[in-house]
């Protein structure tokens, strides 16, 4: 058993240490460590690290691993974190890189040990879509219950243990930033055993979770906002490297960036970005909080051009700023927000940043101005606002005196009397508000009065203090109700706060971390949401459901949850938007069967620009299947009527009929006629499965349509539900 713990190893590494601050050659650093292998090995008694459980869940293995059985012969880093931490994000480059200069085969093995501070990350589907969404690639053990954590005496994230062949302890790394000495002391320790033919070069039995995942058309989406028109979307579909810009019938208008991660302005299809998070829109601009790249990236649609406005792209420690944009090194940005400075005659001139990995809230400055309680500033500059950069939950009417926790997610609330910016403090489990008077930072809801506690989360409704949140990553403010949303991230849920009163309470979700579309919202469900926006006129809210990687539609008038936005393809799609429709287009269409009913619904009152979404469910008959192989398709037609295909999706593939196919609609800005018959069909082949007959067949929706005047501003749903009948 290992004595003492870590403890036991600290005597002789921090004689180690100071040596090594005295070396001034690589050559002198390696010898010193080599001489204290020396040391470690000729110990009368390893400090060993007890086996893990044989009943703990694995991940990216082929199933559980021992680590004196199967991971004896090698060098191990135990790497205890927890997915919540930015720290702990911040050590996965350095163990990126280890992997990639020494392999299994080398001798060297990464164990993620995940020993959660929350309750939700104990649920192993919740540290699988972690894994997925950090891209780590070696085996990870969830210790729930945090039983070598205890074990081995272990008291923060991240912390990283080195382990020689028989799984005697080495060495201890706590925190982030020791990339050089993680490279020593492996490196070293490789030589070391290898010279004692103490080394295995056998393979791991690595099956990596990502390999058994479909296809998505997003991934992780951590943000999502609306233009003012409410008409175009912006969505960081994270996982993907990218940023989609769309309508708000989900029809994608530019792909910016992906799939793989990357760092490069340019042009749309050569832009490069590395898991980005926040987004803000202006017109057509677009800033990105470019998460692990550590960057604020600028999006142009006019020149559609991606150019970078601050952070040289590695991760910075300057707690203070002031230099130029991209001459100031930043760390971790995780959302991005609009605001005025109190001397600025421009609207818009400040961006806000939540810069996660320093725990504070910085501005760049988009044009000449003056910050509250500081001095006038030069446009492009880019500096801390609040937060002193110490893991804190400190309110303080100096903003520089006040203590932040990884703060996630903003929301500006420019009107009187709020005047202020809503900040999502993840750790400390708060939300809290930033003065933009005087810069005074205040506490709003969840945690506790202790600065130092950032265990005071939980899920409770109640006012101040009595409410607990569990790691919120987003805010959106609603100009219309005078109301604050929150991505209450881990307790799956949307909350409502009420700024005025305090209180804060569950607007949506049941606590259940699913993909659940319910006939209200306390009925549905979301899987740690990052992210939100509700549009300006207040009707509908947009929610980054990120660990179900969808988009879904929220309406605060009628309180349904709407199907998720679906993401389509422009190259999906048969006709260009804002492009009249092409003859050839039509009478490419697929024919129907004479035999296929004809099915009226009932009319259909809408507006200019509203949004249709058909949800086609389609039956066959018993003892059949789809002919997967065959064009099966649904498509739209409009008869005397073609102004209303103008930019629309006309068709698409039937792949699975099992669940309902989402067909969106949106109806021209233009309308050219008051009343319209809209022709929804589709088109299947299926087989008998007690003989080799297939049969084409078809249905067809028509939907007639009365246009008002007026501008209903939702989503409006139509069920078309056919069952096939045997001939």
């Amino acid at each position: 058993m290992a004595a003492g713990g870590l403890a036991g190893l600290l005597p002789a590494q921090t004689q180690l240490e100071y040596a090594l601050l005295d070396a001034d050659t690589p050559q002198e650093k390696e010898n010193l460590v080599y001489q204290y292998l020396k040391k470690m090995d000729s110990r009368e008694r390893d400090l060993t690290v007890p086996e893990l459980g044989g009943d703990l869940q694995w991940l990216n293995t082929a199933g559980p691993i021992s680590l004196h059985k199967d991971l004896c012969g090698k060098v191990v880093v135990l790497d205890f974190f927890t997915y919540c931490c930015i720290n702990c994000l911040h050590l996965l480059p350095d163990l990126h890189a280890l992997e990639r200069q020494y392999s299994d085969k080398d001798g060297l093995i990464i164990v993620g040990v995940h020993s959660a501070k929350f309750p939700n990350e104990k649920v192993l589907d919740n540290i699988k879509s972690a894994v997925l969404r950090y891209n780590i690639v070696h085996p990870v053990v969830n210790d729930a219950d945090a039983t070598l954590w205890h074990e081995l005496e272990v008291s923060c994230w991240p912390t990283l243990v080195i382990l020689g062949p028989r799984g005697n302890m080495l060495f201890s790394l706590v925190g982030e930033g020791h990339r050089e000495k993680l490279f020593l002391f492996t490196s070293i320790t490789l030589k070391f055993y290898k010279e004692r033919g103490q080394i295995k070069d056998n393979n791991i039995g690595i099956k990596l979770y990502r390999d058994t995942l479909p296809p998505s058309p997003l991934l992780f989406p951590g943000k999502v906002t609306v233009d003012n028109s409410g008409e175009k979307l912006v969505i960081a579909d994270t996982g993907h490297h990218r940023i989609l810009v769309t309508q708000k019938n989900g029809h994608i208008l530019h792909i910016i960036g992906g799939p793989s991660s990357g760092r490069r302005d340019g042009r749309f299809s050569e832009a490069a970005f590395n898991s980005p998070q926040g987004i803000a829109i202006k017109n057509n601009v677009i800033y990105v909080a470019d998460t692990e790249n550590h960057l604020i990236r600028k999006i142009d649609l006019e020149l559609e051009m991606v150019t970078t406005v601050a952070g040289i792209g590695i991760q910075g420690v300057d707690k203070e700023g002031g230099a130029k944009g991209e001459e100031q090194p930043i760390s971790s940005p995780w959302d991005v927000v609009f605001g005025n400075s109190i001397s600025g005659t421009q609207e818009g001139d400040v961006l806000w940043i939540a810069m996660a990995g320093t725990h504070q809230v910085w501005a760049l400055m988009l044009e000449g101005g003056k910050l509250p309680k500081g001095s006038d500033l030069k446009k492009g500059v880019c500096l801390r606002f609040a937060g002193s950069g110490n893991e804190e939950n400190r309110n303080n009417a100096y903003p520089h005196k006040a203590g932040f926790a990884q703060p996630s997610g903003l929301s500006l609330a420019s009107e009187e009397p709020w005047n202020c910016l809503f900040v999502a403090d993840s750790e400390s489990s708060t939300v809290r508000t930033i003065s933009l008077k005087d810069g005074a930072v205040k506490h709003l809801v969840g945690g506790e009065r202790d600065p130092l506690n950032l265990f005071a989360f939980g899920d409770v409704d109640g006012a101040g203090i009595n409410a607990k949140l569990q790691h919120p990553l987003g805010v959106t403010w609603d100009k219309k109700r005078k109301l604050l949303y929150v991505a209450d991230s881990y307790n799956h849920k949307i909350k409502v706060v009420d700024p005025k009163m305090k209180n804060c309470a569950t607007l949506a979700g049941t606590g259940e971390a699913s993909d659940v579309i319910g006939s209200s919202f306390a009925q549905s469900t979301f899987n740690e949401p990052g992210g939100l926006c509700v549009e300006e006129n207040g009707r509908l809210m947009y929610v980054a459901d990120t660990n179900n990687h969808q988009i879904k539609v929220l309406d605060l008038e009628t309180k349904i949850l709407s199907m998720a936005l679906p993401i389509l393809n422009p190259e999906a799609c048969d006709v260009p938007d804002n492009l009249p429709v092409q003859k050839d287009k039509i009478t490419n269409l697929p024919k129907l069967p004479k035999s296929a009913p004809v099915l009226q619904l009932p009319s259909l009152t809408v507006a200019p620009g509203q949004t249709i979404q058909f949800l086609l469910k389609l039956t066959l008959p018993p003892d059949s299947k789809l002919n997967e192989e065959a064009p099966n398709s649904w498509f739209i037609t409009a008869e005397d009527n073609t102004w209303l295909l103008q930019g629309q999706c006309l068709s698409g593939e039937i792949k699975d009929i099992s669940c309902q196919i989402i067909i969106p609609f949106q109806l021209p800005r233009s309308c050219l006629s008051a009343e319209a018959i809209l022709a929804v069909k589709a088109c299947l082949y299926y087989c008998s499965k007690g003989s080799s007959a297939c049969m084409m067949k078809g249905v067809s929706f028509n939907q007639p349509l009365q246009i008002a005047s007026t501008n209903q501003g939702c989503l409006t749903q139509v069920e078309l539900i056919h069952v096939f009948l045997t001939n």
